[in-house]
Protein backbone atom coordinates (compact mmCIF):
# COMPACT_ATOMS: atom_id res chain seq x y z
CA UNK A 1 0.00 0.00 0.00
CA UNK A 2 1.26 3.46 -0.96
CA UNK A 3 0.15 6.02 1.62
CA UNK A 4 0.45 9.80 1.33
CA UNK A 5 -0.31 11.37 4.71
CA UNK A 6 -0.92 15.12 5.01
CA UNK A 7 1.81 15.94 2.48
CA UNK A 8 2.86 19.57 2.37
CA UNK A 9 5.68 21.31 0.55
CA UNK A 10 6.92 24.88 0.94
CA UNK A 11 9.90 25.90 -1.21
CA UNK A 12 12.73 28.12 0.03
CA UNK A 13 11.23 31.09 -1.83
CA UNK A 14 8.14 30.80 0.34
CA UNK A 15 5.85 29.27 -2.29
CA UNK A 16 3.47 26.73 -0.77
CA UNK A 17 3.25 24.10 -3.52
CA UNK A 18 1.24 21.41 -1.69
CA UNK A 19 -0.94 21.41 1.39
CA UNK A 20 -2.45 18.51 3.36
CA UNK A 21 -2.52 15.98 0.52
CA UNK A 22 -3.59 12.53 1.75
CA UNK A 23 -4.12 9.54 -0.50
CA UNK A 24 -4.13 5.75 -0.09
CA UNK A 25 -3.26 3.77 -3.22
CA UNK A 26 -3.75 -0.02 -3.00
CA UNK A 27 -1.32 -2.35 -4.80
CA UNK A 28 -1.99 -2.55 -8.53
CA UNK A 29 -4.25 0.49 -8.75
CA UNK A 30 -3.73 3.04 -11.53
CA UNK A 31 -4.28 6.60 -10.31
CA UNK A 32 -4.21 9.60 -12.63
CA UNK A 33 -3.54 13.06 -11.18
CA UNK A 34 -4.93 15.98 -13.19
CA UNK A 35 -5.10 19.71 -12.63
CA UNK A 36 -4.08 23.07 -13.98
CA UNK A 37 -0.67 24.71 -13.82
CA UNK A 38 0.51 25.42 -10.31
CA UNK A 39 -1.50 22.72 -8.57
CA UNK A 40 1.59 20.78 -7.50
CA UNK A 41 1.24 17.66 -9.68
CA UNK A 42 4.94 17.29 -10.44
CA UNK A 43 5.90 18.29 -6.90
CA UNK A 44 3.67 15.49 -5.65
CA UNK A 45 5.51 12.93 -7.79
CA UNK A 46 8.90 14.18 -6.66
CA UNK A 47 7.87 13.71 -3.03
CA UNK A 48 6.51 10.22 -3.66
CA UNK A 49 9.66 9.24 -5.58
CA UNK A 50 11.95 10.46 -2.82
CA UNK A 51 13.65 12.96 -5.14
CA UNK A 52 12.48 15.73 -2.79
CA UNK A 53 11.52 15.86 0.88
CA UNK A 54 8.15 17.12 2.13
CA UNK A 55 7.92 20.04 4.51
CA UNK A 56 5.02 18.34 6.27
CA UNK A 57 3.64 14.82 6.38
CA UNK A 58 5.18 11.81 4.71
CA UNK A 59 5.08 9.02 2.14
CA UNK A 60 4.97 5.37 3.22
CA UNK A 61 5.24 2.27 1.02
CA UNK A 62 4.38 -1.00 2.74
CA UNK A 63 5.43 0.40 6.10
CA UNK A 64 8.69 2.00 4.86
CA UNK A 65 8.91 5.80 4.96
CA UNK A 66 10.18 7.18 1.65
CA UNK A 67 12.84 9.83 2.28
CA UNK A 68 15.11 9.20 -0.72
CA UNK A 69 14.96 7.42 -4.11
CA UNK A 70 13.86 3.83 -3.46
CA UNK A 71 14.54 0.63 -5.39
CA UNK A 72 10.84 -0.30 -5.31
CA UNK A 73 9.76 2.99 -6.91
CA UNK A 74 10.43 3.73 -10.58
CA UNK A 75 9.84 6.96 -12.47
CA UNK A 76 9.29 7.98 -16.10
CA UNK A 77 9.60 11.66 -17.00
CA UNK A 78 8.06 13.73 -19.78
CA UNK A 79 11.36 13.56 -21.66
CA UNK A 80 12.95 10.10 -22.06
CA UNK A 81 16.21 11.33 -20.46
CA UNK A 82 18.24 8.59 -22.12
CA UNK A 83 21.99 8.65 -21.61
CA UNK A 84 23.45 9.52 -25.04
CA UNK A 85 26.75 7.70 -24.45
CA UNK A 86 24.98 4.36 -23.85
CA UNK A 87 23.22 2.15 -26.38
CA UNK A 88 19.54 1.36 -25.98
CA UNK A 89 20.44 -1.87 -24.14
CA UNK A 90 22.89 0.04 -21.97
CA UNK A 91 20.20 2.53 -21.02
CA UNK A 92 17.68 -0.16 -20.14
CA UNK A 93 20.21 -2.06 -18.05
CA UNK A 94 21.60 1.00 -16.29
CA UNK A 95 19.80 0.25 -13.02
CA UNK A 96 20.80 -3.42 -12.96
CA UNK A 97 24.50 -3.02 -12.21
CA UNK A 98 24.21 -5.22 -9.11
CA UNK A 99 23.11 -8.24 -11.16
CA UNK A 100 25.44 -10.75 -12.77
CA UNK A 101 26.09 -9.88 -16.42
CA UNK A 102 24.19 -12.87 -17.78
CA UNK A 103 21.06 -12.16 -15.73
CA UNK A 104 21.26 -8.46 -16.59
CA UNK A 105 21.49 -9.23 -20.31
CA UNK A 106 18.56 -11.64 -20.13
CA UNK A 107 16.34 -9.15 -18.36
CA UNK A 108 17.26 -6.32 -20.72
CA UNK A 109 16.62 -8.46 -23.79
CA UNK A 110 13.26 -9.63 -22.43
CA UNK A 111 12.16 -6.09 -21.59
CA UNK A 112 13.20 -4.71 -24.98
CA UNK A 113 11.23 -7.49 -26.65
CA UNK A 114 8.26 -6.60 -24.46
CA UNK A 115 8.27 -2.98 -25.67
CA UNK A 116 8.81 -4.03 -29.27
CA UNK A 117 12.39 -2.81 -29.58
CA UNK A 118 14.41 -6.03 -29.60
CA UNK A 119 16.02 -4.95 -32.88
CA UNK A 120 17.17 -1.63 -31.39
CA UNK A 121 19.38 -2.96 -28.58
CA UNK A 122 22.64 -1.83 -30.18
CA UNK A 123 21.54 1.55 -31.54
CA UNK A 124 22.15 4.95 -29.95
CA UNK A 125 19.38 7.11 -28.46
CA UNK A 126 19.84 9.74 -31.18
CA UNK A 127 18.71 7.20 -33.77
CA UNK A 128 15.29 6.69 -32.15
CA UNK A 129 12.00 8.41 -32.84
CA UNK A 130 10.25 10.16 -29.96
CA UNK A 131 7.89 7.24 -29.45
CA UNK A 132 10.72 4.72 -29.52
CA UNK A 133 12.75 6.75 -27.02
CA UNK A 134 9.81 6.83 -24.61
CA UNK A 135 9.39 3.06 -24.99
CA UNK A 136 13.03 2.71 -23.95
CA UNK A 137 12.32 4.94 -20.93
CA UNK A 138 9.40 2.68 -20.00
CA UNK A 139 11.58 -0.41 -20.43
CA UNK A 140 14.30 1.12 -18.23
CA UNK A 141 11.76 1.86 -15.49
CA UNK A 142 10.08 -1.54 -15.63
CA UNK A 143 13.16 -3.75 -15.95
CA UNK A 144 13.92 -3.22 -12.25
CA UNK A 145 10.44 -4.62 -11.47
CA UNK A 146 9.24 -1.73 -9.29
CA UNK A 147 6.21 -2.05 -7.04
CA UNK A 148 5.27 1.56 -7.83
CA UNK A 149 5.80 3.35 -11.14
CA UNK A 150 5.41 7.13 -11.30
CA UNK A 151 4.85 8.79 -14.68
CA UNK A 152 5.10 12.57 -15.10
CA UNK A 153 3.20 13.49 -18.29
CA UNK A 154 5.11 10.73 -20.10
CA UNK A 155 3.42 11.07 -23.50
CA UNK A 156 2.62 14.80 -23.70
CA UNK A 157 5.46 15.58 -26.14
CA UNK A 158 4.22 13.02 -28.68
CA UNK A 159 1.69 13.30 -31.48
CA UNK A 160 -1.87 12.16 -30.80
CA UNK A 161 -1.56 8.83 -32.65
CA UNK A 162 1.71 7.85 -30.93
CA UNK A 163 0.33 9.00 -27.58
CA UNK A 164 -2.77 6.78 -27.87
CA UNK A 165 -0.62 3.86 -29.00
CA UNK A 166 1.71 4.20 -26.01
CA UNK A 167 -1.20 4.53 -23.60
CA UNK A 168 -2.46 1.14 -24.79
CA UNK A 169 1.08 -0.24 -24.67
CA UNK A 170 1.56 0.97 -21.09
CA UNK A 171 -1.58 -0.92 -20.06
CA UNK A 172 -0.26 -4.06 -21.78
CA UNK A 173 2.98 -3.73 -19.82
CA UNK A 174 1.10 -3.05 -16.58
CA UNK A 175 -0.81 -6.33 -16.99
CA UNK A 176 2.49 -8.27 -16.73
CA UNK A 177 2.94 -7.62 -13.00
CA UNK A 178 0.30 -4.99 -12.17
CA UNK A 179 2.50 -2.51 -10.31
CA UNK A 180 0.87 0.52 -8.74
CA UNK A 181 0.86 3.38 -11.27
CA UNK A 182 0.56 7.08 -10.45
CA UNK A 183 0.28 9.09 -13.68
CA UNK A 184 0.39 12.89 -13.81
CA UNK A 185 -1.29 14.21 -16.95
CA UNK A 186 -2.99 17.33 -18.26
CA UNK A 187 -4.96 15.22 -20.76
CA UNK A 188 -8.39 14.20 -19.43
CA UNK A 189 -8.82 11.55 -22.14
CA UNK A 190 -5.48 10.02 -21.19
CA UNK A 191 -6.55 9.91 -17.54
CA UNK A 192 -9.78 8.13 -18.46
CA UNK A 193 -7.97 5.71 -20.78
CA UNK A 194 -5.51 4.65 -18.08
CA UNK A 195 -6.87 5.15 -14.61
CA UNK A 196 -9.00 3.29 -12.10
CA UNK A 197 -9.30 6.57 -10.19
CA UNK A 198 -8.75 10.21 -11.18
CA UNK A 199 -7.53 12.69 -8.58
CA UNK A 200 -8.34 16.32 -9.43
CA UNK A 201 -6.00 18.90 -7.88
CA UNK A 202 -6.80 22.47 -6.83
CA UNK A 203 -4.04 25.12 -7.15
CA UNK A 204 -2.27 27.60 -4.88
CA UNK A 205 -1.48 25.59 -2.84
CA UNK A 206 -2.03 22.18 -4.41
CA UNK A 207 -4.77 20.20 -2.68
CA UNK A 208 -7.07 17.36 -3.67
CA UNK A 209 -10.36 18.79 -4.90
CA UNK A 210 -12.07 15.57 -6.03
CA UNK A 211 -11.56 11.85 -6.56
CA UNK A 212 -13.48 10.23 -9.41
CA UNK A 213 -13.72 6.47 -9.90
CA UNK A 214 -13.42 5.24 -13.49
CA UNK A 215 -15.40 2.03 -13.44
CA UNK A 216 -15.02 1.13 -17.13
CA UNK A 217 -13.96 -2.27 -18.50
CA UNK A 218 -10.69 -2.51 -20.42
CA UNK A 219 -10.10 -2.07 -23.29
CA UNK A 220 -12.06 1.17 -23.05
CA UNK A 221 -14.21 2.58 -25.83
CA UNK A 222 -13.33 6.25 -26.31
CA UNK A 223 -16.54 6.80 -28.31
CA UNK A 224 -18.92 5.38 -25.70
CA UNK A 225 -21.56 7.34 -23.81
CA UNK A 226 -20.07 6.16 -20.50
CA UNK A 227 -16.67 7.60 -21.48
CA UNK A 228 -18.35 10.95 -22.24
CA UNK A 229 -20.15 10.89 -18.89
CA UNK A 230 -16.89 10.36 -16.99
CA UNK A 231 -15.20 13.10 -19.03
CA UNK A 232 -17.97 15.59 -18.20
CA UNK A 233 -17.59 14.74 -14.52
CA UNK A 234 -13.81 15.28 -14.60
CA UNK A 235 -14.13 18.55 -16.55
CA UNK A 236 -16.70 19.84 -14.08
CA UNK A 237 -14.38 18.97 -11.19
CA UNK A 238 -11.49 20.76 -12.92
CA UNK A 239 -13.62 23.85 -13.48
CA UNK A 240 -14.72 23.82 -9.85
CA UNK A 241 -11.14 23.38 -8.66
CA UNK A 242 -9.90 26.25 -10.82
CA UNK A 243 -12.63 28.59 -9.60
CA UNK A 244 -12.45 27.46 -6.00
CA UNK A 245 -16.01 26.15 -6.03
CA UNK A 246 -17.26 22.86 -4.56
CA UNK A 247 -17.00 20.02 -7.04
CA UNK A 248 -19.97 19.90 -9.43
CA UNK A 249 -22.07 16.77 -9.58
CA UNK A 250 -22.01 14.56 -12.64
CA UNK A 251 -25.58 15.65 -13.43
CA UNK A 252 -24.66 19.33 -13.31
CA UNK A 253 -21.61 18.68 -15.44
CA UNK A 254 -23.71 16.91 -18.04
CA UNK A 255 -26.12 19.83 -18.15
CA UNK A 256 -23.33 22.41 -18.48
CA UNK A 257 -21.38 20.53 -21.14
Amino acid sequence: MLILKDLGKTYVNGVRALDAVSLDVPPGEIVAVVGGSGCGKSTLLRLVSGLDRPTDGGVVLDGDEITAPHERIGMVFQEPRLLPWLTVAGNVGFGLAALAAGERDRRVAAQLARVGLADKAAVWPRELSGGQAQRVALARALVTRPEVLLLDEPFSALDAFTRADLQDHLLDLWHDAEPTLVVVTHDVDEAIALADRIVVMRPRPGRIAAEIAVDLPRPRDRDSAVWDAVKRQVLAALNGAREGRPTATAEAAAAWW
